[in-house]
């Protein structure tokens, strides 16, 4: 007889009462027959918030993506939302992207809504995550959600929620939201929709986010330079083909070609490893297009159109695939330049990052005498500035990880309009007879030389949420010394927002939400971060080394080095 835990069967009693269709509790008693592990690892905890809110596998049972886990979600939002408004007719905007289940999901959520007497705006198909960011305001919602699971693999989906100012949920109101949730039974969800207050939208909305696009990533940039830039673009089967296209066509762009093959959306990505941009592989049909074209650059944006990856030619006319360390430094830099040419620096601008990015970002800032924000990993923290300081102007930020803000007019990264940034920024520097990779040596000679590495450990299941917990406990308690024959000067610990600055004798707390990071800092200006990923099943470790020369060997020497001393691989 097949053991099954106390805690467990208690979970799994619950489900197979009749308040669960007949469908899943079928499931349920297949999986205690033969699955015990798949039993285990679909019940022992409540899937959980993380960096991008909920994400993880579809299939039954508490710690999967569900009916009724997203039902229950959206009965303790609605209940939130009602204690917060009590005097409104409160408004929520909902899309969703091309994952399997992501539609039907949606439907359900909407339902739930109704069901609580909310208005419900519905997206009546898949589009991108930065057009719910906008919808949120631009309709006067309350609230916003999107079911996506980003680049995740086919088998995961994902429920984030959005604010009033259209940008994600920050603590303290996750944690209050998470409370109503638990306080919950999952028959306490209503899922009796109630028709009449679902609308579904459609061109309204899209006319305006593609306008607000163009208007905030346009910058000048002449017709001429404009028709003689080639660009190749890819969707990886995701949301933004049904806008990235558009948007480049409207701000005159006309020397467009698709992967055709990938633009269909399509839950499977069956052309690509992973659709995450992150990953060379999957700008791989993308290059060899523009090889054929002789394109000048290519886009690829993730399955949610929040994220892109971008290759330019090198000074050999090869296609080189910039990290999103180098395209945030690139995308930042320009937008001073043009601030600062029109004279709108002034002292109350700022940009922002991460603490996991790039250190050449303050260095940027720096340079044009603009005020630095660092805030931990997610856009949600970059959305808050814009919310915390109305008095400053925010010009642009992003992360190591893909994603970039252009302005306000969007509280989320946003593929689209960093898409036509890109483009405009890639057709400037062409008609000055230069190029995109010329313009980043020019901005690494004047901020120094830095390169990025990330390395992502794949932990699935109980198991290797266990292992990432031991690593980070280990790293805790018996922290480097020295990393690459360099000492170590400073250890942050953002679990409990700490400081110790090793040179100096002293310590201290950071003026910074806590969060389940470690960061070591060496004589050399190395940074070198662990951070277990909110959404998925990994740990990953940030390396940043630099240099005040242009030597490309010595800075991958040290990575190299530093890889091997961390005995992580």
């Amino acid at each position: 007889m097949i053991y099954v835990a106390p805690k467990i069967l208690e979970r799994v009693n619950k489900w197979l009462t009749p308040f669960f269709d007949t469908t899943t509790q079928h499931t349920i008693k297949e999986m205690i027959a033969y699955d015990p592990e798949g039993l285990e690892d679909s019940f022992y905890k409540d899937l959980a918030f993380g960096t991008g809110g909920m994400r993880g596998v579809m299939g039954v049972g508490d710690n999967k993506i569900n009916k009724y886990t997203l039902g229950k979600n959206t009965q303790g939002l609605s209940n939130y939302l009602k204690k917060q408004f009590p005097a409104k007719d409160i408004k929520v905007a909902i899309a969703y992207d091309c994952r399997h289940n992501s539609k039907e999901l949606a439907q359900v959520v909407a339902n739930v809504f109704s069901a609580n007497g909310i208005k419900v705006f519905l997206f009546s198909d898949l589009r991108p995550t930065p057009e719910l960011s906008f919808a949120v305001r631009y309709l006067d919602c309350q609230c916003g959600i999107v079911l996506t699971a980003s680049h995740n693999p086919p088998e995961y989906n994902g429920y984030k929620v959005y604010w009033e100012d259209g940008g994600q949920l920050v603590p303290p109101q996750d944690g209050e939201i998470i409370a109503e949730i638990n306080s919950l039974e999952y028959t306490d969800i209503k899922f009796e929709a109630k028709s009449a207050l679902i609308q579904l939208i459609d061109t309204e909305v899209d006319s305006a986010f593609a306008n607000a696009s163009v208007k905030n990533g346009s910058f000048n940039t002449s017709q001429a330079a404009k028709d003689n830039l080639k660009i190749v673009f890819t969707s990886l089967h995701g949301t933004s083909i049904t806008m990235v296209p558009e948007v480049l066509k409207m701000a005159g762009y006309k020397k467009v070609s698709i992967v055709e093959i990938q633009a269909a959306p399509d839950g499977d990505f069956p052309t690509v490893v992973s659709p995450n941009p992150e990953e060379p592989e999957a700008l791989k049909m993308a290059i060899e297009l523009a090889d054929k074209v002789n394109a000048d650059i290519v886009i690829g944006t993730d399955p949610d159109g929040d994220r892109l990856g971008i290759a330019v030619r090198n000074r050999d006319g090869e296609m080189l695939i910039l990290n999103g360390n180098q395209a945030m430094a690139i995308k930042t830099y320009f937008l001073l330049e043009k601030y600062k040419s029109e004279g709108k620096l002034n002292g109350k601008q700022f940009i922002a990052s991460t603490i996991v990015s790039t250190p050449m970002i303050k260095k940027i800032a720096e340079k044009f005498d603009v005020i630095y924000k660092e805030g931990l990993t997610g856009f949600k923290w970059i959305a808050k500035m814009v919310k915390d300081f109305p008095a400053l102007d925010f010009v642009g930020g992003g992360e190591e990880s893909f994603g970039y803000m252009v302005g306000d007019f969007v509280r989320d990264k946003d593929a689209v309009t960093a898409t036509l940034l890109a483009c405009e920024i890639a057709a400037q520097k062409k008609e000055e007879g230069s190029s995109l990779h010329n313009y980043l040596e020019k901005i690494y000679a004047e901020t120094g030389y830095y390169k990025e590495h990330l390395i992502s450990i794949v932990k699935k299941g109980k198991k290797g949420t266990e292992e990432i917990s031991a690593i980070m406990k280990n790293l805790r308690e018996n922290p480097f010394t020295e990393i690459a024959t360099s000492k170590v000067i400073r250890l942050e610990d953002y679990a409990n927002a700490t400081y110790k600055d090793i040179e100096q004798g002293t310590s201290g707390t950071m003026e910074i939400p806590k969060s389940n990071v470690l960061i070591f800092y060496t004589e050399d200006g190395s940074k070198i971060a662990a951070r277990p990923s909110g959404t998925e099943p990994k740990i990953k470790f940030y390396i940043s080394v630099s240099t005040s020369e242009n030597n490309p060997e010595m800075l991958q020497e040290k990575i190299s080095t530093i890889i091997k001393d961390l005995k992580i691989t």
